[in-house]
């Protein structure tokens, strides 16, 4: 697996909500090696403070050497990304870790909460690409309000997979959780799950699919300082009491892999 290190130019700055900020950045060797599901560790600003990379799931990229990043402004390394200007460069590392696994023969159902939408567009246009059929795929996007998820409604749109969305406010879509929708939907036994965002959401939706007997993988989301297992800063627990990390056994793995008690 190769990584790479760029300085890469930020070719767009969206400013999606309040807090929710979206960066193109033009990242040659990193958008081409990437795949869905792996991550970059970003330097936040040209001082040593703060000393460590961020680390940002990859929310899509394209042909043209493009990569997109999504995040929420939550402390200082975001706070800086934020002020970012069109034009300005940033140190990014990557890709990382390792991503979803895809079978271009069985359906699918992509779910994410909040933040955890973000790297579900790049694994949805993959599935695109690779998939002949996609009729009876399925995207659950979910959040607090209408504003985290109407700003991307359209690119995920730009896809031939149906979409379904909640919120906890129901100002968009229905009213309650993604756990809500998934009970309402047929999943066939041969359906894998993908789900990002905040863990408990993370755990329901594998309870659920645990009882429905269909393949979870989730995407997990943790602090890390190097993105290689070098720190071993972001080990979680797995099956059989075995400890792994996040940055470089996942972030993506099967929920019975991990020790979840579900």
């Amino acid at each position: 697996m190769s990584q790479y290190q760029e300085n890469a130019t930020i070719i767009r700055f969206e400013q999606l909500t309040d807090t929710n900020v979206r960066l193109t950045l033009q990242t040659e060797e990193i958008a081409q090696a990437a795949k869905p599901g792996q991550f970059v560790m970003i330097r936040a600003g040209k001082s040593k403070d703060p000393l460590l990379r961020r680390p940002f799931s990859i929310h899509q990229t394209s042909s043209n050497g493009r990569m997109q990043v999504l995040f929420k402004v939550t402390g200082r390394g975001t706070g800086l990304l934020a002020h970012c200007k069109e034009g300005e460069t940033l140190s990014v590392f990557g890709p990382l870790g390792r991503g979803f696994s895809i079978d271009p023969a069985r359906p699918v159902c992509l779910v994410g909460g909040g933040m955890g939408i973000a790297p579900l567009l790049f694994l949805a246009k993959r599935i695109c690409q690779v998939k002949q059929n996609t009729e009876t795929d399925m995207i659950v996007l979910g959040g607090r309000t209408r504003k985290e998820i109407e700003p991307l409604l359209s690119d995920f749109q730009f896809f031939d997979i149906g979409i379904m969305t909640v919120t906890d406010d129901g100002s968009l879509g229905m009213h309650g959780m993604v756990t809500d929708v998934l009970k309402t939907l047929s999943l066939p036994n041969n359906c894998i799950v993908y789900t990002c965002g905040p863990e408990p959401m993370m755990k329901s939706v594998a309870a659920l699919c645990r009882e429905q007997k269909v393949d979870c993988q989730v995407s997990v989301e943790s602090v890390m300082a190097c993105g290689m297992g070098a720190c071993l800063g972001c080990t979680i627990k797995a099956k059989d009491d075995r400890y792994v990390h996040v940055c470089s056994d996942g972030p993506v793995f099967k929920t019975e892999d991990l020790g979840w008690n579900l």
